[in-house]
């Protein structure tokens, strides 16, 4: 499926208008429809007006009640996929200011109890250095010290006993040099010692781990009910269902090739040397 940042954000309208046209076609109140679909006509008012974005189950079964002709399911079908996707583009991220953006991050941290960060390219900013931090948001056309000390203080949500992280970086991730020698060997020393955190699991993907998915993109699965991607001009946010669960199947494969532990800190240490020498 194409997404088209116009598009993702019509969606929302196109459903909730192509929903209330197949009520109407098939001459059902809402009083009817949504007791069939053991939902209150509150709820379901709210789908038709586009207050609520509902999710492909709800849909799904509004059209299963309706008995819609298969075109309209695949239409109305993919309206749902398109109306849980967000396009956040990077230059109205700028707009806003960079530390708006930590602050919703830091919501999302908030609420969350399992995090999946797969890192094909950097490390993230709950693993970086200030340094780090400093050097990768140095592209930005805006100022960056308050970001910078928004990111450093969302980093103490590692230390959440109640939280559980997952991080699986690529060799490439966690070598890129971003830094000079010296700054790149601290930022892996930083990795080694995050590492032993009881609530936080480091993997390493060396090169040469056979896999059969390219790493492609960075990205990251908040709990079951959220996915976030990012490109180089923004991200985009998944909210239905069938791409959350890809995306942890994605997670799961690459997991399953990365080493862990003693092993992944045994590599770390030694690119660190490497990086001193």
């Amino acid at each position: 499926m194409t997404y088209d940042p116009e598009q993702l954000g019509q969606s929302k309208a196109d459903l909730a208008e192509t929903l209330r046209a197949m009520r109407k076609r098939a001459s059902r109140t809402q009083v009817w429809l949504a007791q069939r679909c053991n939902m209150s006509q509150t709820k379901l008012s709210n789908i038709e007006t586009g207050r609520i974005t509902p999710g492909l189950v709800d849909v799904e079964l509004i059209l299963r009640i309706l008995d819609a002709p298969p075109e309209l399911v695949a239409e109305a079908a993919a309206l749902a996929r398109l109306a849980n996707t967000e396009w956040q583009g990077k230059r109205a991220s700028w707009r806003r200011g960079l530390e708006k953006r930590q602050a919703e991050l830091a919501g999302l941290e908030a609420e969350a109890t399992t995090f999946r960060y797969f890192l094909p390219a950097m490390v993230t900013g709950l693993l970086a250095t200030p340094e780090y931090i400093r050097a990768s948001l140095g592209h930005s056309p805006v100022d960056i010290s308050k970001t910078v000390a928004r990111k450093l203080e969302r980093q103490a949500v590692l230390y959440d006993d109640a939280k559980r992280f997952t991080f699986l970086l690529t060799e490439q991730a966690a070598k890129w040099a971003v830094l000079p020698r010296a700054g790149m060997a601290v930022q892996i020393d930083r990795l080694v010692s995050i590492s032993h955190l009881p609530n936080v699991r480091i993997g390493i993907l060396p090169l040469g781990a056979a896999t059969a998915r390219g790493p492609l993109n960075t990205f990251t699965v908040y709990d079951q009910r959220l996915a976030t991607v990012e490109t180089f001009t923004g991200r985009i946010v998944f909210q239905d269902a069938r791409d959350i669960t890809e995306h942890l199947e994605i997670f799961d494969l690459f997991e399953n090739s990365a080493l862990f532990g003693d092993e992944a800190r045994s590599l770390l240490m030694e690119w660190a040397t490497t990086y001193r020498s």
